[in-house]
């Protein structure tokens, strides 16, 4: 069954190239789907295109097929292109004529968007409690580690201390800007589209203000045009949403890499969260963290196959548009692991807490040594060069008890203060 059928069927490569996967992706939409095609049932009884018992009798139905979706019961056969084709079928097999009415003042193009924005913004809502949730723990890894020293690098090169204290509320900041990109795409989720139909709108007197309050939407999309215009637009707001995010995990992720390597050992993990190598008896592998670190980066490059996808395309719909759903739905999912694996497996980490023991780190501390001569009176660039030339001379010798006071120091971590930036952006 197909919404478009005129009585006439397409050749079978025609119908597998142009439904591609969409049977599959639909089943992850088709709650969303079902949502929105209550409130336009009722919307429909409410402005008298069909009867109020007619509407009753749609919404009871569809309630139903909720269900049986929550149950994993909901399929999509060959039969069917998708799963507004599959739905509506159900509904006209239960209700007969009553059902065949669900599709009027409505295109199959109002409701893709609606349900897609309706997923969207689930979906970024998660996502924002998952970050919460890594925010968390990195800040209490901070707290609890604050005062272990770590090397800080430029270059790849020693270049001056650092602390875990630094290193786990530097990511947990980090999360709070990726935050504002992902309030940024729910708001643009947050408008309801249905009612656009293919895109000019219905000449039947619908009610959009009704229905946007029954999906629980901030606000519409008044112009018809518009709301068309944003399908991939959403999509691609959320695209910059969640690379965002993953661009601070990836970074993290190789962190964790170097630092796990036995030229580094800063940091373990148990073995459980390892793997090994079918020939070398020793390896502990960070199999989990350059699994994020890939993913992440592929998540990094799904901006610019929306671009590529849209680009060019005048306003009105066009078939390409179809093509965004497998792009961000596998996105999405990605992003969700590995949010989920980062925060599992850092509860477990183990950090190394006499980094600095070893003299090869001595050189970390050349510019607080260098501070002290200036701090006495002498100029700082008589200091630098006095300094460089002890270095040089191997006359060197390191001042290891440093004092950093200034906010956002190894000494200052502010960890109130970051709360309450990831508190303002949850609330905003």
């Amino acid at each position: 069954m197909k919404l478009w059928d005129k009585g006439f069927s397409t050749d079978k490569k025609i119908d597998h190239f142009t439904v591609g996967n969409d049977r599959e992706l639909d089943l992850v939409l088709a709650k969303y789907d079902v949502i929105a095609s209550k409130a336009h049932a009722k919307m429909l009884g409410k402005v008298g295109l069909i009867s109020e018992e007619e509407a009753k009798d749609l919404t009871k139905a569809l309630d139903g097929i909720a269900k049986d979706i929550q149950k994993g019961k909901f399929a999509i056969e060959d039969d069917f292109e998708d799963m507004h084709s599959k739905i509506e079928f159900m509904l006209t097999e239960k209700l007969g004529d009553t059902g065949k009415k669900i599709h009027s003042a409505r295109s199959r193009n109002d409701q893709v968007l609606v349900a897609m924005q309706l997923y969207l913004k689930d979906e970024l809502t998660e996502i924002k409690n998952q970050v919460k949730a890594l925010f968390d723990l990195l800040m209490n890894l901070a707290d609890k580690h604050k005062n272990v020293l770590l090397p800080g690098y430029t270059h790849l090169q020693i270049a001056m201390p650092s602390s875990f204290g630094l290193w786990f509320s530097a990511y947990a900041e980090s999360l709070v800007d990726d935050l504002y990109f992902i309030q940024a795409a729910h708001k643009v989720a947050d408008q309801n589209p249905l009612g656009s139909a293919a895109g000019y709108g219905s000449s039947f007197p619908i009610d959009r203000s009704f229905t946007t309050a029954e999906m629980e939407f901030a606000t519409q999309k008044y112009n018809v045009v518009a709301a068309q215009m944003g399908r991939g637009k959403v999509e691609k707001a959320t695209a910059f949403g969640i690379s965002s995010v993953a661009a601070t995990l990836s970074k993290m992720a190789m962190d964790i890499c170097l630092y796990m390597s036995q030229n580094f050992d800063f940091i373990s993990f148990p073995n459980e969260l390892t793997t090994g190598s079918s020939i070398m008896p020793h390896k502990k592998n960070p199999d989990v963290f350059e699994l994020i670190r890939g993913k992440c980066n592929k998540i990094q490059a799904v901006p610019n196959q929306l671009i590529l996808i849209m680009n060019n395309l005048p306003s009105g719909y066009h078939r390409d548009l179809q093509l965004v759903k497998e792009v961000i739905v596998p996105a999405l999912q990605d992003m969700h692991a590995c949010l989920e694996m980062m925060t599992f497996s850092l509860k477990e980490i183990k950090v190394n807490k006499a980094i600095l023991d070893d003299p090869k780190y001595d050189y970390l501390f050349s510019v607080d040594t260098l501070n002290e001569l200036v701090k006495s009176g002498m100029p700082f660039r008589d200091a630098y060069k006095t300094m460089g030339k002890a270095i040089e001379n191997g006359n060197f010798k390191p001042k290891r008890d440093i004092d950093h006071t200034h906010e956002g120091s190894l000494g200052n971590l502010c960890l109130e203060q970051i709360k309450e930036k990831m508190e303002k952006v949850l609330n905003s």
